[in-house]
């Protein structure tokens, strides 16, 4: 086995990294493609009514999960880790294709998600051990491209797929894909990453979904399946605010907590997790309605809907790539997310204008591709400036709680702005309309009225993103400059801010 100051040959890093991205491509992919089967899954096995929870269970324990991902790294090492993430995954996917009931299923999800959660946070900290901190943004971009590409292949494969074969492959076609994945990280992921004893705060992580789990159900159910002063509502306020107090007392207290009382003393950590928080919660509370505007309101069928978002994707890998380079010349960020931010705040205030307006395909695609461009030019950076703003010791968890505050983020803003779409949607006496059972043909049906109501609320979340996208380039300017150096130094301390 080579020393651990011995550098990877720039194959077995290409490996690795191709691996990386495969496992990221299947934890993302996964998200995607069940949403179009679900329909289908729903007529064979019943529960309509806890059909969201197959998606947030998922998404749940994912971001549960992920700041656990990043201690257990240097506690047992990364190779050993992304093993038992992907396994884990593989796992609960060959469960949810044998489930029988959606309880099942329900459940089966958390299981996968309890191995995705390690995804991000694990590829992340492995590219970061390989890789220069100035070649990193290159790396890191493809990340964004990965996402970008399964967000518009996921929903057309789970169609395929559920009407070729059936529902159930859309959790087994995860398994020759994740076995290769195996293999590339075993056969090259040699290169021995020096270990530290730590103890795992299992208590702190389930106190952490307690109050996670307690808020969702807030948002997702309140004034919609229960009314505001219910005795469910009130239950969950208050095992929310218990939960979350006890939180606090236990990271205060923990010898090892969760969440690291000591990395929230680094400005620049703080304000990287607050932006990231914020974007994600703009673009996943606002982008998640893009397919119901287009089948809904525009008319568009499933396929062609999944279309319309190709140019977000182009945006995406135009503005990743061309990140790549600036830093990787220059070394410094801060200016490149200043604009990136600027364009998706106004890419957000476009498309909200465009959709309550009734405007074309014209005003909205470019829009669409702009809105790529911007967050292409952000999401990449943070998690450089994380990983140069900290020790190597601290490394690994700074990454996964980055992650962490992202999902988390998106998490609030898929089940927030869900929330208020169908509160509004319900005050005009309508019914939610499920995106993957709809037919082309069913959007023209829709009364006149009924449409003009979906637009106004579709545009509202858009408007909503936009304040909120707004927020976080405000926190951005508060940012401290990481100059990122040209070589690694695992055990450097942090790089010196620049104001």
């Amino acid at each position: 086995m080579p020393h651990a100051d011995t550098p990877l040959t720039s194959r077995e890093i290409n490996a690795v990294y191709f691996a990386l991205m495969a496992v990221l491509g299947l934890g993302a992919l996964d998200q995607s493609i069940v949403a179009t089967a679900l329909p289908r899954i729903v007529g064979e096995l019943g529960g309509m009514a806890h059909l969201s929870w197959v998606v947030t269970a998922y998404v749940l324990a994912s971001t549960a999960t992920m700041p656990l991902y990043g201690k257990l790294a240097h506690q047992y090492g990364r190779r050993p880790m992304i093993f038992t993430a992907l396994i884990t995954f593989l796992i609960g996917s060959v469960l949810c294709g044998l489930s029988q009931n959606m309880f099942e299923l329900i459940a089966f999800r958390a299981i996968q998600g309890l191995g995705s959660g390690g995804f991000m946070p694990l590829a992340q900290i492995i590219i970061g051990d390989l890789v220069p901190p100035k070649e990193r943004a290159k790396r890191q971009g493809m990340i964004a491209i990965v996402f970008a590409v399964t967000s518009v292949l996921g929903p057309v494969l789970g169609g395929v797929m559920t009407d070729l074969l059936s529902w159930h492959w859309i959790f087994y076609i995860n398994l020759p894909v994740g076995a290769l994945a195996l293999y590339a990280i075993a056969r090259s992921l040699h290169k021995p990453v020096q270990t530290h004893a730590h103890s795992i705060d299992y208590l702190g992580a389930l106190l952490l979904t307690g109050a996670i789990t307690a808020l969702l159900l807030i948002l997702a159910l309140g004034g919609t399946e229960w009314a505001w002063d219910s005795i469910e509502i009130t239950t969950c306020a208050v095992l929310a605010v218990v939960l979350g107090v006890a939180l606090v007392w236990h990271l205060r207290h923990a010898a090892e907590p969760v969440l690291p009382p000591d990395l929230f003393g680094n400005r620049t950590f703080n304000i990287a997790s607050l932006v990231m928080a914020l974007t994600f919660m703009g673009l996943m509370g606002a982008s998640v309605f893009f397919p119901l505007f287009f089948q809904l309101v525009m008319g568009s069928s499933p396929s062609h809907s999944g279309m319309m978002t190709v140019a977000m994707m182009i945006g995406l890998m135009l503005s990743s790539t061309l990140n790549g380079r600036v830093l990787a010349r220059s070394g410094r960020y801060k200016n490149v997310q200043l604009g990136g931010l600027a364009v998706a705040v106004i890419a957000f205030a476009v498309l909200a204008w465009a959709m309550g307006s009734g405007q074309g395909y014209l005003i909205i695609e470019p829009a669409i591709f702009m809105l790529g461009m911007g967050l292409g030019l952000v999401m990449p950076n943070m998690t450089i400036v994380v990983q140069n703003a900290l020790p190597m010791a601290r490394r690994g968890v700074g990454t996964a709680m980055l992650a962490f505050f992202r999902s988390f983020g998106g998490l609030l803003g898929v089940t927030g702005s869900g929330a208020i779409l169908a509160q509004q949607i319900h005050a005009h006496g309508l019914e939610m309309v499920s995106i993957g059972g709809h037919s082309a043909s069913a959007a023209p049906a829709l009364q006149s009225a009924a449409v003009e109501v979906y637009r106004h609320a579709i545009a509202n979340m858009f408007g909503t993103g936009a304040v909120i996208v707004l927020a976080g380039l405000v926190a951005l300017l508060f940012l401290p400059e990481v100059v990122a150096p040209t070589q690694p130094a695992p055990q450097a301390a942090p790089c010196k801010e620049q104001a």
